[in-house]
């Protein structure tokens, strides 16, 4: 068992196996010895578990879990790719979408949701570069997309 999925039984965390992709493209791309990671959300079993609009149908405190949510969707991703989440050198960048009303700014609280869990489980190869961004909609209503930029083994 690799020290990641040590860390992450420690935190009660199971990742699930490896997601669809919802259309014409993969779910993970590699180049060398970067991972580049098609955007994840809150789902479960190919089923949305949080839906909705930060600003009017969310707290910031459930956005924060539907981001931790897809972060560990993310893990499972990872897994699924690379067979030993200890193949990860580093997450490089995260790119997150909140689908937010117009007078919603708190984006960056929404999306530590997905980076505390990074640093949590792999810390200092958690730690990256981010933007988070806010959108009108997201795809099956989702709270937040994310996508990652990861350097492996």
């Amino acid at each position: 068992m690799s020290e990641i999925e040590k860390k992450l039984g420690e935190l009660g965390i199971i990742l699930p196996g490896q997601t669809k992709s919802m259309g014409n493209y993969v779910t993970a791309r590699r180049s060398g010895n970067i991972l580049y990671l098609s955007g994840n959300g809150p789902m479960r079993e190919g089923k949305v578990v949080m839906s909705g609009k930060l600003g009017a149908d969310l707290t910031v405190e459930q956005g924060y879990e539907a981001a931790r949510i897809t972060a560990i969707n993310i893990l499972g991703v990872l897994k699924s790719e690379l067979g030993d989440l200890d193949k990860i050198n580093q997450f490089v960048k995260v790119l997150g979408f909140v689908q937010s009303t117009d007078d919603f700014y708190d984006q960056p609280k929404v999306i530590n949701g997905a980076s505390d869990l990074f640093v949590e489980v792999l810390g200092e190869k958690g730690r990256h570069a981010r933007s988070a961004i806010g959108t009108c909609v997201l795809p099956f209503n989702l709270p937040v997309e994310i996508e990652v930029i990861v350097e492996v083994d």
